[in-house]
């Protein structure tokens, strides 16, 4: 599975929140925590802190550090009459000019100076989303030929090395050896 260029991109803007609620609101800049995540928001910790996920095992490890969703899908969401603003959909870095969705399990995102995020998956869209918006869910799913299921609602990470991240950071993509995994739901 080639990656499509390029391999460069930046972050358009940050947001984090202390409680769990859906949105996020947009911040000057965060703090990325090695091993822990986006330091003050609500999903910050080693281990799991999707409520969900919390019930079924408290002590799994947190694959979902931080969330990254790519600007482009804002345009196509505008496109299918829903107007989504950065932090709206409960991201903490939205990026611009890279192919989030394209990248294989396991790629590092070098963010800003020294900020490097692992992804570790797919976000899993929830019924959240259509609370948010009615038919958020749908317009973020999407059914290719052959049946392929493409589900666009960002992807997840967890934090290798911790620092600032701010709007007009560089984000550098650093992919893993091959054989690739693809991204699936964590």
């Amino acid at each position: 599975m080639p990656y499509p260029n390029p391999l460069t991109g930046h972050v358009l803007s940050v947001s984090l929140s202390a409680s769990h609620s859906f949105s996020k609101p947009v911040a000057a800049s965060i703090r990325l925590l090695a091993g822990l995540g986006v330091e003050g928001d609500a999903h910050c910790g080693a281990l799991v802190k999707h409520r969900y996920r919390v019930k079924q095992n408290p002590t799994q490890p947190n694959l979902c550090q931080v969330h990254l969703l790519q600007s482009e899908l804002y345009d196509e969401l505008r496109l299918k009459g829903f107007e989504i603003a950065p932090g709206q959909m409960g991201e903490n870095i939205t990026t611009t000019g890279i192919d989030l969705l394209g990248l294989p399990t396991g790629a590092r995102l070098l963010v800003g100076e020294t900020s490097v995020v692992e992804v570790t998956g797919l976000r899993n869209p929830c019924v959240q989303m259509n609370h948010f918006r009615p038919g958020l869910m749908a317009a973020v799913i999407e059914r290719k030929a052959a049946g392929k299921v493409v589900k666009k609602a960002g992807i997840m990470g967890s934090v290798l090395a911790g620092g600032e991240v701010r709007a007009g950071d560089a984000i550098r993509v650093e992919l893993p050896e091959l054989p690739w995994r693809e991204l699936v739901c964590v």
